[in-house]
């Protein structure tokens, strides 16, 4: 099998035009008709793009939905920063356990990397954790219901 690098060049069935426009011309339309299929496509391509989603307390789930209808009916969504920093830190913790931690335990590659593994997740995510508490404490009340709808577009 070909490793990407030496596979051969793609032939185009597409013949060649005899005159090329300037290249003024075709920069401004590309840019032009970029632009316009840009902005028609993001809302259906948004919908169409793969995610990856993971399973969670139902706790966890109360907590979440809570806090964000908290935060979205508030008249201050400021005043909520704490309790959305703290959220995202919950949510991040149980991520990197579903996605990481179980399925490491699961391959049981013995004692001592699990113990590795948990013990650098730990210090991972306490540095996340700060810097995720860090940037949400700083942010104004749009920027709060933006990460809010971010949240809410991965519930089911």
């Amino acid at each position: 099998m070909a490793t990407p690098s030496k596979r051969p060049p793609k032939v185009s069935a597409k013949p060649r035009a005899a005159a090329a426009p300037s290249k003024a011309s075709t920069k401004a339309s590309t840019k032009a008709s970029t632009k316009a299929s840009t902005k028609a496509s993001t809302k259906a391509s948004i919908n169409a793009l793969p995610f990856l989603r993971f399973y969670h307390s139902e706790v966890l789930r109360t907590k979440t939905i809570t806090v964000l209808t908290t935060l979205e009916d508030s008249p201050d969504p400021t005043k909520h920063r704490d309790a959305l920093a703290k959220l995202v830190v919950e949510l991040n913790d149980a991520g990197m356990d579903y996605c990481f931690i179980k399925p490491l335990k699961l391959a049981k590659p013995g004692f001592i990397v699990e113990q590795s593994a948990t013990l650098g997740m730990a210090g991972a995510l306490q540095v996340i954790g700060s810097v995720v508490r860090n940037i949400i404490g700083r942010m104004d009340a749009p920027q709060l219901l933006s990460v809010s709808a971010s949240i809410r577009q991965l519930i089911r």
